[in-house]
């Protein structure tokens, strides 16, 4: 009975495994364009949950259908997004290799600006799984501000990981392949979850 109960665990877990790397392919494939990258990444945290409960089948349906929803929801704001992403990385490339006291002063600045809009959004990964069908930018936005405010620990700590990770893909590329959309996406469901609250039937009398 033991084995039985190890070997159906083992095989639990092996098919979460299997289900992640399968996001983590099709993220890479709708994220070649630029348009789409974000959308893609979207469409990934709003089936994160299942593919880790195993709770509902037809996973790649499901991931199909959210990416739909985000590309005609967000796709706009996606590539605003993308822009933004390499402006700053540009920033941060260019000063982190110039001299000269003004290249202390804007790495000053864009550091905490680059660990802020992390943060943002990381709080707006962990609120998309509830975000309504008629979300826009907007609310997203508002939402992630006020988890952003609600858990700020959880999510400097979040901001960490992923700052961690991008060192390390730099030094291996490879890791994007493997990481790019799932870190992301694994990391903001892990601050998203929210400790069970004990009620009066956890309390045995």
């Amino acid at each position: 009975m033991d084995n039985a109960n190890r070997t159906n665990t083992v095989l639990s877990k092996l098919s979460v495994v299997g289900d992640l790397l399968m996001l983590q392919l099709v993220f890479l494939v709708l994220g070649l364009g630029i348009v789409t990258l974000f959308p893609a990444a979207f469409a990934m945290q709003r089936v994160l949950a299942d593919a880790i409960s195993q709770d509902k089948p037809k996973l790649l349906r499901r991931y199909f259908g959210e990416f739909r929803w985000a590309m005609k929801q967000f796709w706009l704001s996606g590539f605003g997004l993308y822009a933004g992403a390499v402006l700053l990385a540009f920033g941060l490339s260019f000063w982190a290799y110039s001299s000269g006291p003004v290249r202390v002063f804007a790495l000053v600045v864009l550091i905490p600006l680059t660990g802020m809009i992390l943060g943002l959004y990381l709080s707006g990964l962990a609120v998309l799984p509830q975000a309504a069908k008629d979300s826009t930018m907007k609310t997203v936005f508002r939402s992630a501000n006020l988890f952003l405010l609600r858990r700020p620990l959880p999510v400097a700590g979040g901001v960490v990981v992923l700052l961690t990770w991008f060192a390390l893909a730099a030094t291996v590329p490879t890791l994007l392949v493997v990481g790019s959309g799932l870190v992301p996406a694994l990391t903001a469901y892990t601050i998203s979850r929210q400790r069970r609250e004990k009620t009066s039937e956890d309390v045995s009398i």
